[in-house]
């Protein structure tokens, strides 16, 4: 079995290990040329932004071919899922995928300008994590065929989301639209020490150290998943309207790992 996993604060990471399987990051294969893969299982886990599958997701599941009897994907969310599954099922359609069963973890939501995340950090055993992965695990285990059915809310909250982003300009955040207009929503303050964690976590290979003043550099490939802005050590990059200085990963994965998988 492989598992394609992308992951910023290790939510993810931990969902694909928890799973079990050949890992594979989703950023390493986007720098490569191969994207044709085969296996008897293949899943793919991913986070969900604004109720939607980030853009990054999409242009990779456009790209693949998934050789397999049995495709699943998992999608962590922190407080609603939308209509994310109907988003997704509509983009395996286009990429011509055909998914055997989905599923959604709730996790902690990251999103710091949404939520505040000393709480969701306190509160995080109310949502049964562990629980919800052995449900998971069993499924694909027993090659379960599943895809959820999307509440009538969740199909008006995540298609509104969707034209919304149609329309907007590149500075719109948090995974619907990429594009330079990030810089005017994140800050880097003096005490940055220059120490590179954020160039290491960083999936896209959006940020450098610019030599001539030693501050770090922000270019227009960002996909809004903010790992520089949760694994900076000096807590020295802030987002607009961020509700806490609290940062977050997940307590089971370790710095090295979310390095080793987006750098």
């Amino acid at each position: 079995m492989k598992i394609f996993y992308f992951t910023a604060t290790g939510n993810n990471l931990y969902i694909a290990k928890s799973i079990g399987g050949e890992l594979h990051s989703i950023p390493k294969i986007m720098k490569g040329e191969n994207f044709e893969f085969t296996d008897e299982k293949i899943g793919v886990v991913f986070p969900i932004y604004a109720i939607t599958v980030p853009p990054y997701i999409e242009e990779f599941l456009k790209k693949s071919t998934f050789n397999c009897e049995y495709l699943f994907a998992v999608m962590s969310y922190g407080i609603f899922n939308g209509a994310a599954t109907d988003h997704l099922c509509s983009i395996a359609k286009e990429a011509d995928l055909n998914f055997s069963y989905i599923n959604t973890v709730k996790m902690v939501d990251n999103w710091l300008p949404g939520f505040n995340m000393q709480k969701q950090i306190d509160t995080e055993h109310k949502k049964q994590i562990e629980k919800q992965l052995e449900v998971v695990k069993s499924d694909i285990a027993n090659s379960k065929e599943f895809i959820p059915t999307s509440s009538m809310i969740g199909k008006i909250a995540t298609n509104r989301t969707l034209n919304e982003a149609k329309k907007a300009s590149k500075e719109t955040l948090h995974g619907n639209i990429i594009g330079a207009g990030i810089k005017n929503f994140m800050t880097v303050e003096d005490k940055c020490t220059q120490c590179g964690v954020c160039t290491r976590v960083c999936p896209v290979d959006n940020i450098e150290i610019d030599k001539e003043n030693g501050k770090i550099a922000l270019n227009n490939k960002c996909i809004s998943c903010f790992a520089c802005v949760h694994h900076c050590p000096s807590k020295a990059i802030h987002l607009k309207g961020e509700r806490s200085n609290v940062r977050f990963r997940n307590r089971n994965i370790e710095l090295k790992e979310i390095i080793e998988s987006n750098n």
